[in-house]
Parts: C-alpha cells; structure tokens; sequence
C-alpha cells in the first residue's frame, strides 16, 4: 500500500511535473528564509553575547534548559509521528478509493 502511494505522489502528472514538486519547492523556500533569518540573529547574539564576557555563562540554568529543551523536542516528535500517521491514512483511503473505482 504504501509502496502504491509513493509511486503515485512521485509519478509525473500530464505537465510533466511531479505532484510533490510544488510542496517540495516552497519548503525549500521557506527554509532558505528561516535559515537566513536565523544567521541574522544568531550573529546579532553572538555579538552580544561577546560584549558582555563570560560571566554571563555562569548565570545559564543549563539542567533546566536541558529539560525544557528536551521536553519540547520530544513533543516535537510526538507531534510530527501523530501528522505521517494521519497523512498515511488519508493516503490509504484515497488508495482504496481509486481502486474501488478503477474496479480492482
């Protein structure tokens, strides 16, 4: 089933473009923009944070930071798992109804 739906969203469509195209192409865009972005700011910190010495290193709550940050890359996760289950669902049902329409 799956193997079917991958080669239905990778096949090329009457303009000879493949459906995933589109989609793959604006999130190149917008990650290019986040990275730029990123750069921006991480410079500008950076910066900063060499004005102010490393005294302020000493003030950072790194077990904290840890778990926050490790709380939110787990949900992250978690998040992203429930979206490809959902969107694979979607996909088998669509695959099914193709099929019961193409009568196979």
């Amino acid at each position: 089933m799956i193997g079917a739906g991958a080669a239905l969203m990778l096949r090329r469509g009457p303009s000879g473009r493949r459906p995933l195209s589109p989609v793959a192409r604006a999130a190149g865009g917008a990650a290019v923009g986040a990275a730029r972005w990123a750069n921006k700011r991480g410079r500008r910190g950076a910066k900063w944070a060499a004005k102010r010495g490393g005294e302020l290193w000493d003030r950072v709550p790194v077990d904290t930071v840890r778990d926050e940050l490790g709380d939110a890359l787990d949900a992250a996760r978690e998040k992203v798992a429930d979206v490809v289950e959902s969107e694979l669902r979607d996909l088998r049902k669509s695959i099914r109804r193709q099929r019961k329409r193409l009568g196979i």
